[in-house]
């Protein structure tokens, strides 16, 4: 009986751990062409679109780049009435949406280079998290969010602040929190580049608050953001970024694979604990 109990015990705590990957839907990561603005309608529509995926080759490392699917504009809500000040007509970008193609943009960032193989971000507006293109001059962004832990619901809760970190070739040069309509800057290089961002309104998982519930299933929290990148004095794009590019060991957010495994193992998790209630 004692050895069943234990037994249940280590089940249930390997399921609590696994039940997090089962918050997180689906990112669908678009590259294409602006070919419409609707301010009235607050769309973008992006023609030529090529979709962000991964393979993983057996006993070889992932390899992710962007597949053309088809020929069809794709049409979404912009995540801020800032992205009309932003984009234009013919403007490269990259789009990415929530549980499906298009419908509504989470994130969208503008493309700087002179090719598909030499492609940064100079502009950004939405959550600097869901897209794989680096910013222009090597700068990176560590963002972490604090919840007001009185507006939850479910998985998330509304943001207050949000603490960001900027990183200039891997190392944090700059650090400061944000509440929402706050802005900060960053010029410290000496190179003529700057970074500025500003945070407009997001949200942070509950399970930071004393209510929080770890394992609860809901969606991701997410945040909009607006982000101008001015590259460095006589900056010339290399090819340094190939179209097929190397991934992490973990599968990409825009692949299904994370959940598949998560769903199979909590159906080990049920079938295993099912049975050692049964077992005297």
């Amino acid at each position: 009986m004692n050895r069943n109990f234990f037994l249940l015990i280590l089940v249930a705590s390997l399921c609590l751990c696994v039940l997090p990957a089962l918050a997180v839907i689906q990112e669908v990561t678009l590259k294409g062409t602006v070919s419409a603005l609707d301010r009235e309608m607050n769309t973008l529509t992006i023609e030529n679109p090529a979709r962000y995926g991964c393979d993983y080759p057996a006993g070889g490392s992932p390899v992710c780049t962007f597949t053309p699917i088809d020929s069809v504009p794709v049409t979404g809500a912009v995540p801020d009435s800032g992205a009309f000040t932003v984009f234009k007509v013919g403007d490269t970008v990259v789009a990415t949406s929530l549980g499906g193609v298009g419908g509504n943009w989470i994130t969208l960032a503008k493309l700087y280079g002179p090719g598909p193989n030499e492609e940064y971000v100079t502009d950004l507006v939405g959550d600097p998290g869901t897209i794989q293109t680096p910013f222009v001059g090597d700068y990176a962004l560590d963002i972490a969010t604090t919840p007001d832990c009185t507006t939850c619901s479910g998985t998330t809760c509304t943001a207050v602040s949000a603490e960001v970190k900027v990183k200039s070739s891997g190392t944090v040069v700059f650090s400061k929190v944000l509440p929402p309509r706050y802005s900060l800057e960053y010029n410290g290089r000496n190179d003529g580049s700057a970074i500025a961002v500003t945070f407009v309104h997001g949200e942070a998982p509950s399970t930071t608050c004393a209510s929080g519930v770890y394992g609860m299933t809901g969606p991701q929290p997410l945040s909009v953001f607006l982000v101008n990148v001015v590259p460095p004095i006589g900056f010339t794009p290399q090819d340094t970024i190939p179209a097929e590019t190397s991934a992490p060991a973990a599968p990409a957010p825009t692949t299904k694979a994370p959940l598949t495994a998560a769903a199979a193992f909590g159906a080990l998790c049920f079938v295993t604990l099912v049975l050692a209630g049964r077992k005297p």
